[in-house]
């Protein structure tokens, strides 16, 4: 790969990172026509962009110089959205630039600023930070930017999605007017154009096809996940898709610590990362799944931004994410620098028109099923258990001996148990998922209906009802139906009585002697797509009558016409021919 002279720091630097090909946004900065202009880069997440711009800024900041020659006054700044991602990208440009002699400093929230205010005083090349920490370094005097040579904004569109437009302002009027700014961003909406044309000069624009560079590595799944099983889907596809770190998604604080708490009590290494964590715990949770002590990172959006993780093959989306920029954000950790990852959608059946907008909007096609079954899971335990390295390499001389003993005292079958059991005993357990179907069944098609003659279970003291505001068009289906009531009403499945579900609800009985304390546990359950409610119109004869049913048509005077009903088409003349014969209706 030739992006400099072979005796270049960078070119160097590249090698001993094994980089034997460019990405295209990589490749498009170093084109000749956009050597020493601004750049306006618009390019999607894991396309390559930090060693783009950092590639970008070498003839800037070089010079044709071998090194940077000694730190003082910072010569690029570069600000990017979040604590995370500004140090992942001070990361990068310190192994990019070691070859160059640079000094790299972060500067971010969270982190001691006077410890910051130190290290710039004693001189720096590159700093790296977050807009408001950036900002207040520059008003207390602590950076001083005369120097100036680039500045780069990173995820530009994220910045300003977060509030940091006044930040970004004034960061930009504060630099030299005579600066190479660079502007990187996944979307370029009206907001990112209008700051281009404000604080760039003749910038040169790049656009990377999304499908090009964005999806290329990435498959994408659509998972059907009735409204209760939500967590179960999310551990199956963990134990199903065997990745060495995986992330999972959410929009809530509050969620991020109900899934954590959920995943550590099934038996996963799992930590959160949220927006209220310090930035000591966040260090602490991403080293973790960096050295590997943990696999599972539970995140909200801005707690994940531009994190970096190694053998990230697993993303997993238990909330749709709000737009289909952070589709491809969320997307966008996995499937990186070449290697292959898989975005999975958990989509309920109330959601999935907004699934398949989402997905149209990012420009992806997405394989639609269920949630991993626990048989499939468990005959993939098989599998990978006959492909252990326990299995597969050649023992010693040591374990021959041990295994002719174990022979000797007990039988094949006992030992082969015996393995299996402490193979399984690290693993999760699978859960017991239910696919509620891809949509309402066709017309004319109905659940099948109970066998002749069996009659509901019937409760002491009788019932009350209670409605669900999901039926027939949404596959209402007593096996995810039933888990869902114990669960939001706390309660057990023998307090269930009758269940009867119409076209757009469901109708059920709770024993008598129980329907207050569900009543009351339904006032303090987490909030969901399906709504339980006290059923209108009691009767001990049966469930009270749907909504959609309308009872037996009232007859009508002869002659007279439906309310609102307009004049025109054929009605029938009630009177007859004088003789005796019935005329044919008339039109009017």
């Amino acid at each position: 790969m030739d992006v400099f002279t072979p005796d270049h720091p960078l070119s160097l630097a590249l090698a001993e990172r094994a980089y034997t090909e460019l990405t295209d946004v990589q490749g498009a900065v170093l084109d000749p026509v956009a050597e020493g202009r601004d750049l306006l880069v618009s390019a999607q997440t894991g396309s390559g962009k930090t060693v783009a711009y950092g590639l970008a800024l070498a003839d800037t900041l070089l010079d044709g110089m071998p090194t940077l020659g000694a730190a003082g006054d910072p010569l690029a700044l570069v600000v990017a959205p979040t604590r995370e991602l500004a140090l992942q990208v001070s990361r990068e440009l310190t192994w990019l630039y070691a070859k160059a002699g640079a000094r790299v400093v972060a500067c971010v929230g969270g982190m001691d600023p006077r410890a910051e205010q130190r290290l710039l005083a004693q001189g720096v090349h590159i700093v790296v930070g977050t807009p408001g920490r950036l900002r207040d370094h520059l008003e207390r005097g602590a950076l001083r930017i005369r120097h100036l040579q680039a500045v780069v904004l990173d995820e530009a569109d994220e910045m300003l999605d977060m509030g940091f437009r006044e930040d970004l302002e004034f960061i930009l009027e504060a630099t030299p007017a005579e600066r190479r700014t660079l502007l990187f961003s996944a979307t370029l909406p009206k907001d990112i154009v209008a700051m281009a044309k404000r604080y760039q000069r003749n910038a040169w624009r790049i656009a990377i096809a999304a499908g090009k560079q964005g999806h290329a590595d990435i498959e994408y799944r659509a998972v059907r996940v009735a409204p209760n099983e939500t967590e179960h889907a999310v551990v199956n596809i963990l134990r199903y898709i065997e990745s060495p770190t995986a992330m999972v998604f959410c929009n809530t604080r509050e969620s991020v610590r109900h899934l954590q708490a959920i995943l550590l009590e099934r038996g996963f290494s799992a930590v959160g990362l949220s927006g209220e964590m310090s930035q000591a715990e966040r260090n602490r949770a991403l080293q973790s799944l960096r050295d590997g002590r943990a696999r599972v990172c539970v995140a909200t959006d801005v707690a994940a931004r531009g994190i970096d993780l190694p053998n990230l093959g697993l993303v997993i989306h238990a909330e749709l994410p709000q737009n289909a920029e952070t589709l491809q954000h969320r997307s966008g950790r996995t499937g990186r620098a070449g290697k292959k990852g898989i975005s999975a959608l958990l989509v309920l059946l109330s959601r999935r028109r907004r699934a398949e907008g989402l997905l149209n909007a990012a420009g992806v096609t997405a394989t639609w099923s269920g949630a991993p079954a626990a048989d499939e899971i468990l005959q993939l335990d098989q599998e990978r258990l006959l492909k252990h390295p326990l299995l597969t390499e050649e023992p010693d001389e040591a374990d021959l001996a041990m295994a002719t003993a174990l022979l000797a005292e007990r039988p094949p079958e006992a030992i082969a148990a015996a393995l299996v059991k402490m193979y399984r005993a690290h693993l999760p357990a699978a859960e017991e998922v239910f696919d509620p179907g891809s949509g309402p069944a066709p017309m004319g098609e109905r659940p099948e209906r109970a066998p002749r003659g069996e009659r509901p279970p019937q409760l002491e003291g009788g019932g009350v009802w209670f409605r669900l505001n999901v039926g027939r068009q949404k596959n209402a289906d007593p096996r995810w139906l039933i888990p869902l009531i114990c669960r939001q009403g706390k309660i057990t499945k023998a307090e269930i009585g009758a269940i009867r579900i119409f076209e757009r609800d469901t109708r059920f009985e709770i024993e008598a002697a129980a329907a207050d304390r569900f009543r009351a546990a339904l006032a303090h359950a987490d909030r969901t797509d399906v709504r339980i409610e006290l059923a209108d119109n009691q009767g001990a004869g049966g469930p009270p009558p749907p909504r959609e049913s309308h009872g037996p048509r009232k007859a009508r005077p002869e002659g007279a016409r439906p309310e609102g009903k307009k004049p025109g088409g054929f009605i029938k003349t009630p009177w007859k021919a004088k003789d005796g014969a019935k005329k044919k209706p008339t039109p009017r």
